[in-house]
């Protein structure tokens, strides 16, 4: 993926203004998950990220855990946390109240999605009768409601539910109608991909900030999995380099890094500031791309003092 130009050569040539990254992370459903989860926030908090979101689950299933891990985030750390809220299988006096709370909590950044339904990616998306009825709907609910930063999704290879290319970017554009500030692209394997909707996107005239979605690939059946429900492709040579390593953690490991790691520098190389990474709770792969990137604690201090 990497053309003209290496590693070293990058890394070298960046400097860590230059980039801004975000970290998402999950809400934990068990104390060893707890523990594993601030483990990797401790990891990565030394790399200042622009900010870290915290999903919300299906149907709002982890409301409680995600306002919990969101609040102490806060309380425990100097990031900006971002909490996910979604409008499905919610009234809106409920979606409001989640909202309230967290501008009580202190939180100034929401990022508003649909939602999956409960029962999972790939069944039939539901409204709720007395609910918001889309993401533009929530967005401009969030925006009323106070003084609030607004992310939302972009899909590179549409919505798996949109019916073409041109409903789906409908839809982006209602939700930046409605006052949102960035979005965020759903996970991509191919660069071409990420470039080509940016076009459309810039087409359009949406001039909001599109973070590359990346999703390092610590689990490779999971990550197929995930691919295969949202409609992401999954190019034949990332499965080739993983065959044959699945009782060999070690190089798996050294496979994913050199993987995202390419797809980074590329995406860097050709013009990209923006970077959301999909951290499935995990520090480590993470903490190593962003090194490559030039986003390091030793160089963050340097470029304050030289501020």
């Amino acid at each position: 993926m990497i053309t003209g130009r290496s590693i070293v050569q990058f890394h070298h040539e960046t400097l860590p203004r230059d980039i801004r990254v975000s970290f998402e992370f999950f809400p934990p459903k068990t104390p060893a998950m707890e523990e594993k989860l601030w483990a990797s926030i401790k990891r990565l908090e030394p790399l200042e990220p622009d900010f870290v979101s915290v999903t919300y689950g299906a149907g709002g299933s982890t409301r409680e855990r995600t306002h919990s891990t969101v609040t102490r985030l806060l309380r425990e750390t100097a990031l900006k946390p971002a909490a996910h809220l979604t409008c499905v299988d919610a009234a809106k006096e409920d979606v409001d109240a989640v909202i309230a709370a967290y501008a009580e909590a202190g939180v100034r950044h929401i990022v508003a999605l649909r939602g999956d339904p409960a029962e999972g990616l790939g069944e039939s998306y539901r409204p709720h009768p007395d609910g918001y009825q889309s993401t533009a709907e929530l967005v401009a609910a969030i925006k009323a409601a106070g003084d609030f930063q607004v992310s939302v999704s972009g899909y590179p290879e549409k919505h798996p539910e949109s019916p073409t290319f041109d409903a789906d970017l409908d839809t982006l554009q209602a939700k930046v109608d409605a006052g949102a500030d960035r979005a965020i692209t759903q996970f991509f394997f191919l660069n071409d991909l990420y470039f080509r909707y940016l076009d459309r996107v810039q087409a359009r005239g949406m001039d909001i900030p599109l973070a590359a979605g990346i999703l390092p690939v610590v689990n490779f059946a999971q990550a197929r999995s995930f691919a295969e429900k949202c409609g992401t492709h999954m190019p034949a040579d990332i499965a080739n380099h993983f065959e044959g390593l699945d009782d060999d953690p070690a190089t798996r490991h050294l496979v994913a890094a050199m993987i995202a790691i390419e797809q980074v520098v590329d995406l860097h190389a050709r013009g990209v500031r923006d970077f959301h990474f999909y951290t499935m709770n995990r520090a480590d792969l993470v903490f190593a791309i962003c090194h490559v990137l030039g986003i390091r604690p030793q160089l963050k201090a340097r470029a304050k003092a030289a501020a």
